[in-house]
């Protein structure tokens, strides 16, 4: 079979649906019920919603439980570089035989009908996970939860829910409540729910519905807490108390989501090893990745770089958090943004951390927004912006300037896939 045979099937899958996006769960009910309803079939499902944080959150619990010796099933979203990324069978990426079999029977038996990329490509990771022995599945939302794609799981064993700001206004609401009521959707009766940090009207809104549904909720400040202390990290729950180092993901923010990993583990009974290798080796690519090798660090010379798929107004508190705590070195920014985004809010609190800002256009993306335009958004919010050709030429530009920098792509995960692309 050669390695385009999944490609060309997931081709064909975008001509299914006028829309990316289309909210309903029917279609995935009917395509479910013509596969065997293989959801039926899977490991204990962990399901884990929010606007940030779930694929590092997800990273950790899996990092843990493997460490305890499970196999896992993982389905994440999107992929950076190959669509493969998406899913891990019995804790290893799935081969290009069995991915191809898996789209190829969704896709015959889906017969032609309206369904969205994401629906149907839910149902092949799906039909992959029921035929392959694992202890867990990790089951990633993909937008929202209440009628996304994977909320299909009438009983999982646990429900992790990330932080939630505003984003995707034009899907889930103009509100945080709005776009909380959406997320806890995810919240079935009587499944214990992991809740991490959140702003006050949402946990108001997560706690309404678990309580409609006897929804035991853990959420962080209440049932859980984490802290960092002379350079480790001390979390604490009703059972005890782990004094664990930092979380090899970088960033302030890594530390909450570590906890809600934590949370996950101990209400799973792994022990304090496993709690440790959580934090430890946990990897999640493009967030706040240095590179290390490939083509732009070739060009880079003495300068160092750095990758960050964060998109959102908390991603870019997040990410200005951590340049806070780097050594002192100018910071030049090469920043590419889909047209849906607020960069505006994005960009903001990345301001004062910022020498000057490169802004790109996202090659190969219909809906990225126009370099001149970021340009502009970036000069509004008083960083200092020119517009670049590309991500190549940005670094050339730097380099050339300053030999020594720190250079920052940032700004979609779209970008980041495509650098990761060409840098592997």
């Amino acid at each position: 079979m050669n390695a385009a045979t999944s490609d060309v099937i997931l081709e064909r899958m975008m001509a299914l649906h006028p829309k990316v996006i289309d909210f309903t769960l029917d279609r995935m009910w009917s395509l479910l019920e013509d596969l065997g309803n293989p959801q039926n079939d899977l490991p204990p499902v962990i399901h884990i919603a929010g606007t940030n944080g779930k694929g590092s959150t997800q990273a950790m619990i899996r990092a843990g439980l493997e460490a305890a010796g499970h196999k896992v099933h993982a389905y994440t979203s999107p992929h950076l570089a190959r669509f493969h990324e998406r899913i891990r069978v019995a804790s290893e990426l799935i081969s290009e035989s069995t991915l191809t079999a898996v789209l190829d029977e969704c896709y015959a038996a889906n017969g032609g009908k309206n369904i969205t990329y994401f629906e149907i490509t839910t149902c092949a990771a799906i039909l992959a996970f029921a035929r392959t022995p694992a202890d867990y599945t990790l089951l990633e939302v993909g937008l929202g939860g209440r009628l996304d794609a994977t909320n299909v799981i009438d009983t999982p064993a646990l429900c992790v829910i990330t932080p939630i700001s505003i984003d995707h206004q034009q899907f889930l609401g103009n509100t945080l409540p709005e776009i909380a009521g959406e997320k806890a959707g995810i919240i079935k009766r009587r499944v214990p729910c992991i809740v991490g940090p959140q702003e006050e009207v949402a946990l108001e809104v997560i706690e309404q519905i678990a309580t409609r549904h006897g929804a035991p909720l853990s959420a962080y400040g209440q049932q859980w807490h984490i802290n960092r202390e002379a350079g480790r990290m001390v979390y604490q729950d009703e059972t005890g108390l782990l004094d664990l180092p930092m979380p090899n993901l970088p960033g302030a923010h890594q530390v909450q989501n570590a906890g809600a990993a934590l949370t996950a583990l101990r209400h799973l009974g792994l022990n304090a090893d496993a709690c440790e290798a959580a934090v430890t080796t946990a990897f999640w690519p493009a967030r706040m990745q240095r590179l290390r090798s490939g083509p732009l660090i070739d060009a880079a010379g003495a300068a160092e770089v750095w990758l960050d798929g964060g998109h959102n107004p908390a991603a870019g508190k997040a990410l200005a958090a951590h340049l806070s705590e780097l050594p002192k070195r100018a910071t030049y920014m090469i920043c590419g943004m889909l047209n849906t985004k607020d960069i505006g809010g994005y960009l903001r609190p990345l301001t004062p951390h910022t020498t000057t800002l490169f802004a790109v256009s996202i090659p190969g993306e219909a809906n990225t927004l126009p370099a001149a335009t970021t340009a502009e958004a970036a000069k509004s919010e008083g960083i200092n912006a020119e517009v670049a050709q590309d991500v190549q030429s940005a670094v050339a530009q730097i380099v050339q300037d300053d030999p020594t920098a720190r250079i920052l792509i940032c700004g979609s995960l779209y970008l980041a896939g495509n650098i990761l692309r060409e840098n592997a």
